[in-house]
């Protein structure tokens, strides 16, 4: 067994052995059963350190199969299947108050191209992310992203827009952040790596024929660069700021919650759509 852990407050590698973290000072008692060793439990399929980001990839794929069930396809989803499972539409937000499409719009796919590219980033940002920032902050930069994305794109685009990859430009928001709050070469580079695949997803969304949102990845990078420039990282945090964090993350969940229960009591059959 590895004879390592991490520091529940400053997240630096420590002993078992080590009752007090030899970096923040902290009290950590005992080795407890962590999320390492339950993912090692369940036979290693889900890393700990990525578990959160495989439950979004999980309820991505189930509504994707949702999707495709009342489409009748398998690699391309049609509207009406999409608006009755919670997609964003314009003026059903501002006109039919039904916000939590703000939310639901984010864990739904257009094609099979579509959710297998936004998997696929958001399995590389989402574990970059949960693993620098911690779960709790990782848990709100997402849903504010995905809120923020969609909450600018009802505003200047009515048209019917899905997808998370609003989250997911929320996630590069949050490592320019961090690369650029750390203030080193380094940092410098991972800032300018991100920033780069910024302008590529808008260089892309502007060309002539693309169905790209753009207004979705802006708001989404606007809003996660901004909780992530005034979160920091739980390396010089309290315990008290970390418990904080916790209750907001355990409110965003709820709220997500909320509205997938919202979506399922205002749904409408795809065949009764005019």
């Amino acid at each position: 067994m590895d004879n390592r852990r991490m520091c529940p407050n400053c997240r630096a590698f420590i002993t078992n052995s080590d009752r007090v973290c030899p970096y923040c000072g902290n009290q950590v008692g005992p080795r407890a059963i962590d999320r390492r060793d339950t993912g090692a439990m369940i036979g290693g399929f889900i890393p700990a350190r990525h578990f959160t980001t495989f439950v979004i990839l999980l309820i991505n794929a189930a509504l994707y199969a949702a999707s495709s069930a009342l489409s009748g396809s398998l690699t391309e989803m049609s509207g009406r299947a999409l608006y009755s499972l919670g997609a964003k539409l314009g003026a059903s937000i501002w006109l039919g108050h039904e916000y939590w499409r703000l939310v639901t719009a984010g864990f739904l796919h257009g094609s099979i191209l579509h959710i297998a590219f936004n998997s696929w980033a958001l399995f590389v940002l989402g574990s970059q992310v949960e693993e620098v920032y911690g779960t709790p902050r990782f848990l709100v930069m997402y849903f504010a992203s995905t809120v923020g994305g969609f909450f600018l794109s009802a505003r200047m685009n009515m048209g019917l827009s899905i997808g998370a990859s609003a989250g997911i430009m929320g996630l590069i928001g949050c490592m320019v952040a961090f690369g650029h709050a750390s203030q080193t070469s380094l940092g410098r580079q991972i800032r300018n790596q991100y920033l780069g695949w910024l302008g590529l997803n808008l260089v892309w969304g502007f060309m002539p024929g693309s169905s790209i949102d753009n207004y979705a990845h802006i708001g989404g990078f606007a809003a996660g660069f901004a909780v992530a420039w005034f979160a920091g990282t739980p390396m010089r945090s309290t315990r008290t700021k970390e418990a904080a964090w916790r209750v907001a993350a355990a409110f965003c969940v709820l709220v997500t919650a909320w509205c997938f229960w919202l979506m399922y009591s205002h749904y409408q059959s795809p065949e009764l759509l005019q």
